[in-house]
């Protein structure tokens, strides 16, 4: 029974979610020595930009999005009206409460406690900005970004409701496409960064409603042309690796250009990895300690957790990029946001596992399987 629910639940990463930690550590190098050997290349790629927006990058940013977007299925968003509470909750949690809460603990730890810790500063838009301060910029962009995209491999993992992570994950995408703009410029204005409206607007709407477009349109034409079987056995078997590719190679880019501040400064990754993982655990702990007073089935509660707990790190580093450059201290802080994402997401999949008892559960998948047929992290 154990290992026959186990393989109903989806199995497990893939090979390169699995070790995705391991490859952007890869990418870090490769990134590093790429920029070392050709230091003139970010001088190159500059002349291939339109609106401050590189065009390579762009490409690269779109491949990393549209596999994402085009998995979701937003017909099912209809049956969010019979349940709506893991819905709510996920609105509440990601839009009224975590985008506050990074602000604090960044502020705490990267603008107070860390500061002595991080010297220098960085020009942004031609002004200059301390680099304790264009990191707070960074971890405010992955705080106002929630997951679409891996929150659905939780959901797998910890035995959820996958019909409804759907729809958690349908309507929070709807609702990045309309909130983040303004919230994401209100939060970086009172934090002494200030950008251009019509700058962020065009990042939200390039790398979230271009590749949401032309997800929903291909996907339809895909069912009504070729059926849900080959879109499901083909199509996104071969799309889905494009993602994690585009993804790597936007990475190797991105620390091509921050390789000497890398060097440099090695432990401000470590420094940026702290604010990160506490504001990670504490929206889960929120979220899953919610869910339980509303009287959530299990089944709802961790994925409704889960979704809150991850960031959209792709969308947050494509607008780190547009709004601060390549080069910005941002945008190497929402690449830290993927360093720490996997292993401990993994970790919060764990708990919710072993704290399944103490939720109410759905008749239809009303036991787990032993963890020990079901190994994480390996």
């Amino acid at each position: 029974m154990g290992e026959a629910r186990a393989v109903r639940a989806g199995g497990g990463l893939s090979f390169f979610e699995r070790y995705l930690t391991l490859w952007v550590v890869l990418c870090i190098g490769v990134g590093i020595g790429l920029g070392r050997a050709f230091p003139d290349l970010a001088i190159a790629l500059d002349r291939f930009s339109v609106a401050q927006v590189s065009v390579p990058i762009a490409i690269c940013l779109f491949f990393m999005m549209y596999p994402i977007m085009v998995k979701i299925d937003f017909s099912r968003a209809k049956a969010a009206a019979k349940t709506p509470r893991p819905v709510l909750l996920t609105l509440v949690v990601n839009w009224l409460i975590k985008p506050f809460t990074m602000v604090a603990i960044s502020q705490f730890f990267i603008g107070w406690l860390f500061r002595q810790l991080i010297q220098g500063s960085e020009l942004i838009n031609g002004v200059s900005v301390p680099l304790a301060d264009s990191y707070i910029a960074g971890t405010i962009l992955l705080g106002i970004a929630p997951c679409t995209a891996m929150v659905l491999m939780w959901g797998y993992l910890c035995h959820g409701n996958q019909g409804h992570t759907l729809v958690m994950v349908a309507i929070n995408s709807l609702a990045m496409l309309f909130l983040y703009a303004p919230l994401g410029r209100w939060l970086l204005a009172s934090n002494n960064l200030t950008v251009p409206w019509e700058t962020i607007v065009l990042s939200v709407l390039v790398y979230v409603g271009l590749p949401l477009f032309c997800g929903v349109v291909s996907r339809q034409w895909i069912l009504r042309h070729r059926g849900r079987e080959w879109f499901e056995t083909h199509f996104l078997k071969y799309l889905s690796p494009i993602a994690i590719a585009a993804m790597l190679i936007t990475l190797v880019l991105l620390f091509a250009f921050k390789g000497e501040l890398i060097v440099n400064n090695p432990f401000h990754i470590v420094l940026i990895a702290v604010p990160l993982f506490i504001q990670t655990n504490l929206i889960f702990a929120i979220a899953y300690a919610a869910a339980r007073k509303l009287g959530l089935s299990y089944e709802d509660a961790a994925p409704a957790a889960l979704i809150g707990a991850s960031n959209h790190f792709e969308v947050a580093i494509a607008t780190a990029v547009t709004l601060f450059g390549l080069n910005s201290g941002a945008a190497l802080a929402t690449v830290v946001g993927v360093l720490i994402e996997v292993p401990v997401m993994l970790m919060l999949v764990e708990v919710c596992r072993r704290t399944a008892p103490w939720f109410p559960r759905q008749p239809e998948t009303a036991t787990l399987p032993d963890p020990r047929c079901f190994p994480l992290g390996n």
